[in-house]
């Protein structure tokens, strides 16, 4: 069994889901469109898609995100369970007909993430309740997918986490990171203008401890919907 996931950025791996696609012995195939641009793969040939963050917007016009919106379509239109987040999340919801636009500030760093009562008896969510602290990199949002349930916000950031259809998540948060990810994404030149609006700065082991906890549990449940 295979996954099929789009990367958008050097730095922007698919982190600690890796770990959970180990675990359960399922491969995956990574494509790099954004500097490689190639046809997509039949999907008939996975089981699952993910798609992950990056610095462009969803609404940019880069015929690479079009072919992945498509893909997107046809994911869902399978059954395939499909996974996004940050700038995959942007790009499911634009896929199923949601408007992606700039959120009214940038979120970066770690902050609270508020469960809603839909996400108790969530697939990938149940025994998480209340509040956890989490990991932000984004300046845009998204409306809500017609159907979709709402799991998760933030104070500065109402849709942070989305289900449709029993099987497709839109994360808007950063659940796979690692510390070393985080400081290697505050390094980065391409960052460095978002890093200097915040106020302290990241310390990228701050929290990492337990979102790693809570990243294994969702990852390894989103594994589970994979068979």
């Amino acid at each position: 069994m295979r996954v099929l996931a789009f990367r958008h950025a050097p730095l922007e791996g698919i982190g600690s889901i890796a770990d959970a696609l180990e675990r359960h012995g399922i491969g995956c195939h990574a494509l790099d469109l954004y500097e490689r641009p190639e046809p997509v793969p039949d999907l008939a040939g996975y089981v699952g898609l993910i798609l992950m963050g990056g610095a462009m917007s969803a609404n940019d016009d880069l015929p690479y995100l079009r072919e992945e919106e498509s893909a997107i379509r046809e994911a869902v239109n399978r059954g395939l369970p499909v996974l996004g987040i940050c700038l995959g999340s942007q790009l499911i919801a634009r896929a199923l007909g949601a408007r992606v636009y700039r959120n009214a500030v940038k979120e970066i760093g770690w902050g609270r993430l508020d469960f809603t009562a839909a996400a108790a008896s969530d697939r990938l969510f149940a025994g998480f309740a209340g509040a956890e602290t989490v990991f932000q990199w984004h300046g845009e949002t998204f409306d809500l997918p017609a159907g979709a349930e709402l799991l998760g916000s933030s104070g500065a950031c109402r849709n942070q986490a989305f289900r449709v259809a029993g099987n497709i998540y839109g994360l808007q948060f950063h659940l796979e990171v690692t510390p070393q990810m985080i400081e290697d994404w505050c390094r980065q030149d391409a960052a460095c203008g978002d890093a200097r609006e915040v106020e302290a700065p990241i310390d990228a082991h701050a929290h990492a401890g337990r979102l790693a906890e809570i990243a294994g549990a969702v990852f390894d449940r989103w594994c589970g919907l994979l068979r």
